[in-house]
């Protein structure tokens, strides 16, 4: 009976110290390691966006931009969706808004059907071939707009043409442009390629310090009527707008066994990792583990 114990005990161990290799090998979280109970598992690829549509704050000068469709950055692509694969997810959330939800529903089945090639966008190089992989039947829609005071709205929908430009004039040209953590950062897509600029992108200390942008320049601005009429702004701009991002997240139907990819702008990361971190629903993964 010892004996029979012992072998079984021996036979445990063997299996356990077999996953743990199986892990190390892929550089993947432990299972031990893997879920709370409950708590469903979630992974966020903060990304460049692949079509360059210079609509945020900075700008990428046409010749330090990439074509994603170029066959040495396809390839990369495809490395990349061979990455996130190991995650297994059931769910991939993109930056889209709710309400365009069957425009991207029908051009995924398109995609399905071989009727659609992938635009140079994140969501469809890497979440299209991913889902697709995966046999999932959607992707969903969560981006958001922010809710503005109405000091805010008051300023950009009213009539007084010199105050509104008084803002936009501090917006682009404030006295914390030398300390803006943007300030000196170079993209490396281009030099080191797609795999490695995510990697630099999603690095915890970067999107730990990303947020500190929030907290300078406009965020102090005053109005003669509201000292604190930047961070009135800068909570609908950002703060409120990914809340809302994060709730529309919430609204997606899941169980705990369900896995989580969120593929967004690496900016919205400093405040939707907070959320993920916070939140007892969740249990965030880091997404270089899979990258590396």
């Amino acid at each position: 009976m010892k004996k029979t114990i012992a072998l079984v005990l021996i036979i445990c161990i063997s299996i356990s110290c077999k996953n743990e290799k199986e892990a190390d090998k892929y550089n993947l979280p432990h299972e031990e390691n893997k879920s709370n109970i409950g708590q469903i598992q979630v992974l966020t690829l903060g990304s460049f966006h692949f079509n360059f549509p210079n609509l945020d704050i900075k700008k990428t000068d046409s010749e330090d931009q990439i074509d994603v469709l170029e066959p040495k950055y396809q390839k990369e692509i495809e490395s990349i969706v061979d990455k996130l694969e190991k995650f297994k997810p059931t769910i991939i959330v993109i930056e889209r808004r709710p309400e365009h939800q069957e425009k991207y529903d029908s051009l995924y089945t398109d995609y399905l059907e071989g009727k659609h090639e992938l635009a140079r966008n994140e969501e469809q190089q890497i979440g299209f071939r991913l889902a697709k992989r995966l046999g999932l039947k959607q992707l969903h829609c969560a981006d958001a707009w922010g809710a503005d005071y109405e000091d805010v709205t008051q300023l950009f929908e009213g009539t007084d043409s010199i105050a509104k430009q008084k803002f936009m004039d501090f917006f682009y040209n404030h006295p914390d442009s030398l300390i803006d953590p943007y300030r000196n950062e170079k993209e490396i897509y281009k030099t080191q390629g797609i795999i490695a600029e995510l990697k630099r992108i999603n690095e915890d200390d970067k999107i730990a310090k990303a947020l500190g942008f929030y907290l300078l320049g406009v965020f102090k601005y005053e109005t003669p009527e509201n000292n604190q009429f930047g961070v009135d702004f800068i909570t609908g701009w950002w703060f409120n707008r990914n809340l809302r991002i994060f709730r529309n997240i919430q609204r997606i139907n899941t169980t705990p066994k369900d896995r989580v990819l969120v593929i967004f702008g690496a900016g919205h990361m400093n405040l939707l990792n907070v959320f993920f971190e916070a939140s007892p629903e969740y249990q965030l993964l880091k997404v270089n583990d899979y990258l590396n």
